[in-house]
């Protein structure tokens, strides 16, 4: 069994939903570690299911959760690479903290990572998305110099026409312009007026102003096919 094949293995058995790998050489913000590795773990269904009037306080509560996890696992990660003989910087958010910059994103996001690997793409709300569960996870990554198998990358939308998103946003912070990796963020999404909405409805909805909201996370189509499931 390649390093490749058992690091997927003990992400999966760990509780990852889907893990990926990608060549990040030209921008890693660690020198010499050119590998990352992407893992995601996605909202449990009946949550998802409950967010017509999103945000709920358990889609916030399992927010917390899987962010908990996510750190966990990013370190087990980490642990496991260097107990193989090599470099590994876990991307957790306890590390990183929470000033994520004027922008509101990390020096290199996961979801940059996850579209390298071929996991999926950014979606018109500026998330990852799935075909499989659309943009209803969360994600993190692990940076290594141990020699890996990549994925193919993704390097443009899948949305095609679609609008359910942009039509969800009642703040106007989703354009419509379909993402692709030449884009930054703020070309096709504007993080200012998600955040002043997401205050917004969070005091309305959870008697507490937080940068939470997940209205276009419900409306996209892929998370309502995921959500019908059985």
């Amino acid at each position: 069994m390649t390093l490749t094949s058992m690091l997927k293995k003990f992400l999966l058995d760990n509780g990852a939903t889907e893990v990926g790998f990608a060549d990040i050489t030209h921008f890693t913000p660690k020198q010499n570690l050119d590998k990352g590795i992407v893992f995601y773990i996605t909202y449990p269904k009946e949550i998802i299911r409950d967010m017509q009037n999103a945000p709920t306080k358990e889609y916030l509560y399992e927010l917390i959760d899987l962010n908990r996890r996510l750190d966990s696992l990013g370190m087990a990660c980490e642990k496991f690479i260097i107990d193989n003989g090599y470099n590994a910087y876990a991307q957790t958010k306890k590390r990183l903290g929470t000033d994520f910059g004027e922008f509101n994103s990390f020096e290199l996001p996961h979801k940059t990572i996850a579209t390298r690997a071929g996991l999926g793409w950014i979606g018109k709300s500026a998330l990852f998305t799935t075909k499989n569960y659309g943009s209803a996870l969360r994600l993190s990554s692990v940076l290594t110099d141990a020699p890996l198998d990549i994925g193919t990358p993704i390097l443009k939308s899948k949305c095609g026409k679609c609008m359910e998103c942009k039509n969800a946003c009642l703040g106007g912070a989703i354009s419509g312009k379909e993402w692709n990796y030449k884009l930054k963020r703020n070309d096709f999404y504007d993080d200012k007026k998600c955040e002043k909405y997401a205050l917004k409805v969070s005091e309305e909805n959870l008697g507490k102003a937080d940068t939470v909201c997940g209205k276009c996370i419900f409306a996209c189509p892929h998370t309502q096919k995921y959500i019908k499931r059985l």
